[in-house]
């Protein structure tokens, strides 16, 4: 006979259901506690992965310390190199101010007795100290050390060439953030005024002799004296519009296309200083300059390479612009979730000089650097937490398919900017 089936559920025979019984709750219970226990671990253990990372960050930036001093200037070298990586990226407050005379002292040694790639890392070196210790009476403990070694190379004919250049430039940054004294700023103003006007084109049309190296050393002096000027007083920008104003043009007839650029920027960064000073400002030059300047952002020497007259027309249409009208073409920096718009020869010139030293780790120290927050008013750092940030990040995908879309349509403009060109036939 066929085996009846055992139907279960509605009008259906009941199987043998077991009801939940306390061992079944308090083994679900063991295994929620479980699971807490294993993620609460997890998060210990990451916990210390962080702490013994850090542990080791710091021994290998005091190994670094330790190295420059060493015998080999090879050793030296790296560890400068070592220290400058690790400053560009981290922000070490904590750990620098507790050595920072050793740091420092290593610093003037390397810059004293070392040779031209190790003073120049020496130089950069005491520039990110000063940004991470911050304006305050740290740095200026730094900068008092240092500043007469500085202008030692700087003023020396016979050092370096590379050496009186990285210091021309690291002078320049570390008094904007460490100098406590207006009369001193003014001073070290002048010895860059003595290295730059020497490229100055003479009155009767002669061009001084100077060599592409020492250009570039004057060069890194008009920067750094810009650079400082952003800082000064009012009647002491009347002083320099009326001493140098109608001087700086004749750097624009320099041969050196970086000279050039400089001494553009320059110009266009006094007259939006001495118009903020004085709103009916009146320049004699006005109409020749601007004359000059047009052709700069018009150049089409078949002698220059390509890429220095495009690079000098953009700068150039931009500083033309600053004179003529007043106008700037602001430019906008993000970074984390933040955005800073720079919007004047001032804010540029600063972001610059900054960005030349920090490198790849400008938009870390926007976002946590205290000191250069301050410097662009951006007020105290905000805290956001990796979750929240991970979220706002677009996924791979998302920044692929849009990289493709965008490709796509700018084939397809190209394409019939192409057609438009194609020749009709002959007559």
């Amino acid at each position: 006979m066929p085996r009846t089936k055992k139907r279960s559920g509605r009008g259906g025979q009941q199987g043998n259901v077991q009801p939940f019984s306390d061992e079944d709750a308090s083994i679900e219970t063991l295994s929620h506690c479980s699971s807490l226990s294993e993620r609460t671990s997890a998060a210990e253990e990451a916990g210390e992965t962080e702490e013994m990372a850090q542990e080791d960050f710091q021994y290998k930036l005091k190994v670094y310390i330790d190295s420059t001093v060493d015998k080999s200037a090879k050793t030296r070298q790296g560890a400068l190199d070592g220290l400058k990586t690790a400053m560009a990226t981290k922000i070490l407050y904590e750990f620098i101010s507790e050595r920072r005379m050793t740091i420092t002292d290593s610093i003037e040694r390397c810059l004293k007795k070392g040779k031209g790639v190790e003073q120049c890392a020496a130089a950069s070196l005491a520039c990110l100290l000063c940004i991470q210790l911050g304006s305050g009476i740290e740095s200026e403990e730094v900068f008092k050390t240092l500043k007469p070694v500085f202008k030692t190379i700087l003023n020396d004919g016979a050092a370096n060439i590379q050496a009186r250049q990285a210091c021309a430039t690291s002078l320049g940054l570390c008094t904007l953030v460490a100098e406590d004294d207006i009369m001193d700023v003014y001073a070290t103003m002048e010895c860059f005024e003595s290295l730059f006007t020497r490229s100055y084109v003479r009155e009767d049309g002669s061009r001084p002799s100077v060599n592409p190296q020492t250009t570039q050393l004057h060069t890194n002096a008009l920067l750094s004296w810009a650079l400082l000027l952003t800082i000064c007083t009012g009647s002491h920008i009347r002083v320099i519009a009326q001493k140098h104003l109608a001087k700086l043009p004749r750097l624009l007839e320099n041969d050196n296309v970086n000279m050039r650029i400089a001494a553009g920027e320059t110009i266009a960064l006094l007259f939006e200083l001495i118009r903020d000073v004085d709103p009916e400002f009146d320049y004699d030059g006005w109409e020749p300059l601007c004359e000059q300047l047009n052709a700069l952002a018009t150049d089409c020497n078949k002698h220059r390479a390509k890429t220095d007259k495009r690079k000098q027309r953009s700068v150039f249409r931009d500083v033309l612009k600053a004179v003529e009208e007043g106008d700037f073409q602001s430019e906008t920096i993000r970074f984390a979730t933040e955005r800073m718009v720079i919007d004047s020869w001032v804010k540029k010139r600063t972001y610059d000089a900054f960005r030349e030293f920090v490198g790849s780790g400008m938009n870390y120290h926007l976002q946590s650097n205290e000191f250069i927050r301050d410097v662009f008013e951006l007020g105290p750092p905000m805290l956001i937490d990796s979750a929240a940030l991970k979220a706002m990040k677009s996924s791979r995908l998302e920044r692929h398919l849009y990289n493709a879309a965008a490709f796509k349509a700018r084939t397809k403009a190209r394409s019939k900017f192409r057609d438009k060109r194609v020749d009709v036939g002959e007559f």
